[in-house]
């Protein structure tokens, strides 16, 4: 069933990337109701996850950022059907979808995470390695790890000042590109990913899956993946000294 469902969500990206390629519709601005989320749904979250629905429904109960949870079945799927909802209706290119597929044994057996903005899509089996092609082609390949990268990725930076100063001192240089789930896909190519704040399981169901092989630290308000024990170490004792 992993290679069907893998295949099924494959199609699911493919045809939202299609559609956003075809140019943006202005129902895609309108705001709704707040999601089960918690963050007020526009018209493009609406339509990604009635594409999520339409491909993923036939292989379990499915739990959405936006609506909640749809369907019944053994097996579940936690999905984020637009990451980075407020950068795609600013033209911010870097935007995605995040899909867990936990068994009705409650393990995640296949995770992927897909860029809109560039056509990237990572997969992993539960018992394979970290897998990344474009949508254009599916020459799927096992995902590099930079092996000195310069930069790291601080999720919702704005509101810590007081950790932003500390890693400043640390010299520990970031970005805020503003998609917890992409960030978290992207972990083995940034010297560490840092979110801080209410985890919700759509953020990091898929993603966190990427990073086993990372160093790994999460509590009820913080996930840091960092490429070295050391890095995570600072990051983490920064965190505690500054906010807990």
């Amino acid at each position: 069933m992993k290679k069907e469902f893998l295949e099924a969500a494959i199609e699911a990206n493919q045809e939202i990337y299609s559609a956003i390629k075809s140019g943006f519709k202005q129902e895609w601005f309108k705001e709704y109701e707040v999601g089960a989320g918690g963050d007020v749904s526009s018209g493009i979250d609406l339509f990604t996850e009635s594409i999520f629905i339409k491909h993923l429904s036939k292989f379990g109960q499915i739990e959405s950022e936006e609506s909640g949870i749809v369907g019944e079945g053994e097996n579940k799927i936690i999905i984020d059907p637009l990451d980075g909802s407020s950068n795609i209706l600013t033209n911010f290119p870097y935007y995605g979808s995040s899909v867990a597929f936990i068994g009705s044994d409650g393990l995640l057996q296949v995770a992927v995470v897909c860029n809109f903005a560039n056509g990237e899509i990572f997969y992993k089996f539960n018992d394979d390695t970290l897998k990344v092609a474009t949508l254009e082609k599916l020459d799927f390949k096992d995902e590099v790890t930079i092996s000195n990268p310069k930069i790291g990725l601080f999720e919702r930076s704005y509101a810590f000042d007081g950790v932003v100063k500390r890693l400043f001192e640390k010299d520990l240089k970031y970005r805020a590109p503003g998609a917890v789930a992409l960030s978290l896909a992207y972990a083995h190519r940034a010297k560490y990913v840092v979110y801080i704040g209410n985890i919700r399981i759509y953020d990091i169901a898929a993603g966190l899956a990427f990073c086993e092989d990372l160093k790994v630290r999460i509590s009820d308000n913080y996930v840091i993946v960092a490429h070295k024990e050391s890095v995570a170490n600072t990051i983490e004792n920064i965190i505690k000294e500054e906010i807990l």
